[in-house]
């Protein structure tokens, strides 16, 4: 219930606890053990924001938030807490919230996309598992491609790229680096693991507009619910994607200072798998995104098993902590309590970290931050119940609310504009095209030399045939002059005819009668 800048989200001894305005966006944690009421305590503070005119993001993991798109109904239990909270069950106006429903499948809502390079080397890296020589190589096929203007879409233009890139290595070598065709190779098996879990779906265009998340409808702030149930069987998608959105969100948001109430409030349920197996690079950037995003109107809350699964530089930026119960079985898990207790400012009325301990479901102790910024001393109390639906939406509702919705038909159909895969192909198909013609002049030109060489010794052949029978019939010519100069000598010397007969190598001349 918000009323006066205040958002009414619980009821202790004391009366009832409000979250104060302009103090809710610097971030909050929820936290409790499974079943202490962590789910119903998100869709209260959800539907508080919702009333106030803050537009929401949460990611549904079991399909229990979509019943906040539908009206709730009075309950034994809930006429029990308007008796314990002074609240006229008769006033109570139950009604459901404005919704938007996402899934980066697309099957049970509204797709969600980015594109390749959107998502940035860092955190495609950390979506692949990748080493640290093989996160540079990545990083340098990022570059490469920005500088010669191929752009990065989806997963069939990464793997062509990262191709592109092994093939042209040494032309790269100088300018960017050394490049191994085994971390190419790696990266690819990567790649195609990825896509074999359904995650290239999540890669491609119409890309999401993260301002189609700030929106309102009649006043009140729309929630932007993601279907997460097969989205957390692959964590590491999950955990990246919830990262690239806020990642998203602070790099596009203007800078805005101070407000009465936050631009839009984010719930990152598992926040734990937010930080696991993250590098240190990364989690420092996380860490930088969670300290500045509130200037820019943005509240975060994680929702998490204990307070230790966040690292304790996000942990002292949640200054508005709701802590369900804990249990304590083992040594770590008393630990746990004990580390948990010591986060909020202590009330000297009861023991905090008992009191963790027998906290019933609902139930709850909580701080949130006074006017001035510092925490309010820790207090038990009850969560105010929702007037929406607890729990799932049918198929039917659920597609209506699919069809109605004022962004239907924007991300239904996948588009794939000239990309790096395009213009790759283009560029080969030119050079292939390019290296046949060449091929195809060589090959002529060899063939007309080869004409020629030919035709040369043919004439060389036919040359010499007729310097052969020209040879023969001078010499042939020559003989028969010379034989016949010789006789017409003897006749002149010996006066009469002569005849010249030769036998067993003898010549006789006879003298004619």
């Amino acid at each position: 219930m918000y009323k006066d800048s205040q958002l009414y989200v619980a009821h202790c001894a004391e009366g009832p606890i409000h979250i104060i305005g302009k103090m809710a966006n610097r971030h909050g944690l929820i936290a409790g053990a499974t079943g202490t009421g962590k789910t119903v305590t998100l869709q209260v503070l959800a539907e508080t924001f919702s009333e106030a005119g803050v537009p929401c993001f949460m990611a549904d993991m079991k399909g229990d938030l979509s019943g906040i798109s539908q009206t709730g109904r009075l309950s034994g239990f809930i006429e029990k807490r308007c008796t314990e909270f002074g609240i006229d069950a008769a006033s109570l106006q139950f009604k459901g919230c404005p919704v938007r429903l996402f899934d980066v499948y697309g099957k049970k809502g509204h797709p969600m996309r980015t594109t390749v390079e959107q998502m940035g080397s860092m955190l495609l890296s950390r979506l692949l598992d990748l080493n640290d020589t093989q996160s540079g190589v990545l990083a340098l096929t990022f570059r490469i491609a920005e500088d010669e203007q191929l752009p990065l879409v989806d997963m069939k233009d990464l793997r062509l790229m990262l191709d592109y890139v092994a093939k042209n290595a040494d032309r790269y070598s100088t300018t960017y680096g050394n490049v191994s065709t085994a971390t190419i190779g790696a990266i690819q098996r990567s790649l195609l693991t990825l896509a074999e879990q359904g995650g290239d779906k999540f890669f491609g265009e119409p890309a999401f507009d993260i301002y189609d998340l700030l929106q309102t409808e009649n006043g009140r702030g729309v929630m932007n619910i993601l279907a997460a149930d097969e989205l957390m069987l692959q964590p590491k998608l999950y955990s990246t994607f919830l990262m690239w959105l806020l990642t998203s969100i602070y790099e596009k948001m203007p800078e805005i200072g101070d407000m009465d109430l936050p631009k839009m409030v984010f719930f990152f349920d598992e926040a734990h798998m937010l930080f696991k197996d993250t590098s240190k690079a990364l989690t420092d950037k996380i860490e930088q995104i969670v300290r500045l995003i509130r200037s820019k109107g943005i509240g975060i809350y994680f929702i998490s098993q204990s307070p230790s699964d966040l690292p304790e530089a996000i942990l002292g930026q949640c200054g508005n902590r709701v802590q369900h119960a804990l249990r304590a079985f083992t040594p770590k898990d008393q630990a746990a309590v004990k580390a948990a207790a010591q986060t909020f400012r202590p009330n000297p009325a009861f023991s905090t970290e008992r009191e963790i301990l027998e906290l019933g479901t609902g139930e709850a102790l909580v701080s949130f931050l006074d006017e001035k910024g510092a925490p309010s001393v820790v207090e038990r109390a009850k969560i105010l119940f929702p007037l929406s639906q607890i729990g799932a939406i049918t198929d039917e509702q659920r597609a209506e609310l699919i069809a109605s919705s004022r962004i239907a038909g924007k991300y239904d159909e996948a588009v794939d504009r000239e990309s790096a895969f395009e213009k790759i192909s283009k560029q080969r198909e030119k050079a292939a095209a390019e290296a046949a013609e060449a091929e195809a002049q060589e090959q002529a030109e060899r063939e007309r030399v080869l004409k020629e060489k030919e035709q040369a010794k043919s004439a060389k052949r036919s040359s010499g045939m007729k310097k052969s029978i020209i040879g023969s019939i001078i010499g042939t010519a020559a003989t028969y002059f010379a034989k016949t100069l010789a006789q017409q000598m003897a006749r002149k010397i010996t006066g009469g005819t002569v005849r010249t007969t030769t036998k067993k190598k003898k010549t006789t001349t006879k003298k004619k009668r």
